[in-house]
Parts: structure tokens; C-alpha cells; sequence
């Protein structure tokens, strides 16, 4: 029965390499967002003089909010894998982040939604930029409303959700590590 018992233990230790594949995926989509990363830099090269300020804030503001997927990706994978998979390995190379292998799985989650806020705020700098360049005056809807005020009303909406997350998220941590005491491993 004990054999059974470690045979069990092994096999469910090693099902954690069936992670690997997730992260080399999430690799692979850092790569196609370097793809549309410089499809969208080389689209906007030719304009920049075309471009009005506002459509030219947008549009790197667009290359800024790749940005930030692409970091929110690769914390993701580096974290993901050093707290769920294996330990990564690079033989204290002198470009490895001071953060990577000091991120848990409570960090991991505070700095996804930290990401998230911030690409939120990014969409929703967009939508005031594209506002203040004279976008689209639609037709009103009830209230007055046109359908761009309604769209910025729930962007607005879904950054504060997001924000008031984030924070919620920095207090649960924080009271569960206060009630495990200080030598938690989260």
C-alpha cells in the first residue's frame, strides 16, 4: 500500500510539467505581439507627420498598451513556472530580474491585476484622447447620451471594478498574511 501510496505522490508531483506547455504558448504569444508590436510601429512610421497630436498619442499609446500585455506575459510565465513547475536556472547571469524567483504565487496575483489596472487606464486614456480630438459626435440616445458617452460610461465603470479589485485583492493578502503570521510561504 505504501508503494501505491508513493507511485500516487510521484505522479502527481510530475503532472506539474503538464504546465510547460501552457507557458511555451504563452512565449509564442509574446512572439506574435512583437509581430503586431511591429506591424503597428511600422504603420505609424510613414504618419507621423500626417498624424495630429491626438491621433499620434493614440496611436503610441496603442504601442505602450502592447507593451504592457507583453511585461503582464512575461511576469506570468517567469513566476507561473518558478512557483508551479521547476526553478529556472540561469547559473546567476547578470541580466536575470532581481524580482524573478521572489515573486509567490500572492505577488503573482498583485502584479496581474496591477497590470491589468494599468492597461485598463491605458484604454481608457485612449478614449478620452480620441474625446478630446473631436471623435465621432454620434446621435443621442436617452438621457441625451450618444452611444460614445455610453461606451465611455463602461469603460469608466470596468477600470474603477477593476481598481476597487486590485485594492480588495491587496487587503485579502494582507489579512491572511497577518493571520498566518510572518513565516507564511503564501
Amino acid at each position: 500500500m505504501k508503494r501505491l501510496e508513493h507511485g500516487i505522490e510521484v505522479l502527481v508531483f510530475n503532472s506539474r510539467w503538464l504546465l510547460a506547455p501552457f507557458y511555451l504558448g504563452l512565449v509564442a504569444g509574446i512572439g506574435m505581439l512583437l509581430v503586431k508590436f511591429g506591424q503597428e510601429f511600422f504603420h505609424l512610421l510613414p504618419l507621423v507627420f500626417e498624424y495630429s497630436e491626438a491621433d499620434f498619442i493614440l496611436a503610441l499609446l496603442t504601442l505602450v498598451d502592447m507593451s504592457l500585455v507583453a511585461n503582464l506575459l512575461l511576469i506570468i510565465v517567469f513566476s507561473g513556472y518558478e512557483n508551479f513547475v521547476s526553478k529556472i536556472d540561469t547559473a546567476g547571469h547578470e541580466d536575470r530580474p532581481d524580482w524573478m524567483g521572489k515573486v509567490d504565487f500572492s505577488g503573482l496575483k498583485a502584479k496581474v491585476i496591477a497590470s491589468i489596472v494599468a492597461i485598463s487606464a491605458i484604454e481608457l486614456l485612449k478614449a478620452f484622447v480620441h474625446i478630446g480630438s473631436g471623435g465621432s459626435g454620434a446621435e443621442s440616445t436617452a438621457w441625451g447620451w450618444t452611444e460614445q458617452d455610453k461606451a465611455l460610461a463602461w469603460k469608466v465603470v470596468i477600470h474603477v471594478v477593476l481598481v476597487i479589485s486590485g485594492v480588495l485583492f491587496a487587503v485579502m493578502d494582507k489579512i491572511g498574511g497577518a493571520s498566518h503570521g510572518s513565516d507564511t510561504g503564501h
